[in-house]
């Protein structure tokens, strides 16, 4: 099994940027597809992105398109979400997340990732 701890997060204006990223240790990076979820207090944990375990394709929340990507990084066993314009309402905590597997498909619910990071804070100053 895969252990993943995020880094990145922190305060940041409205309309500004952060870069958040999240390693992974105990597997082999490349078996799994890796997603992004977020959560503010009293409500779900939402999809952000997620990446499949080679980079071929990516799938991104309507609230983030265009504005969001997700990369990842095998050889260093990383996955980043780069967040540009960010809002007010984006302020959550960030989750890092992972599934196995090396098909083509994006996992997007919250049941179909096994593994999951502890979170990074996300603050964006209105």
């Amino acid at each position: 099994q895969v252990q993943l701890v995020e880094s990145g997060g922190g305060l940041v204006q409205a309309g500004g940027s952060l870069r958040l990223s999240c390693a992974g240790s105990g597997d082999t990076f490349s078996n799994y597809k890796m997603g992004w979820f977020r959560q503010t207090p009293g409500n779900e944990r939402d999809f952000v992105a997620g990446i499949t375990w080679n980079g071929g394709s990516t799938f991104y929340s309507d609230s983030v398109k265009g504005r969001f990507t997700i990369s990842r990084d095998n050889a260093k066993n990383t996955v980043a979400l780069q967040m540009n314009s960010l809002k007010p309402e984006e302020t959550a905590v960030y989750y890092c997340a992972a599934r196995a597997g090396r098909n083509f498909l994006v996992p997007r619910q919250l049941s179909e990732y096994a593994y999951w990071g502890r979170g990074t804070q996300v603050t964006v100053s209105s």
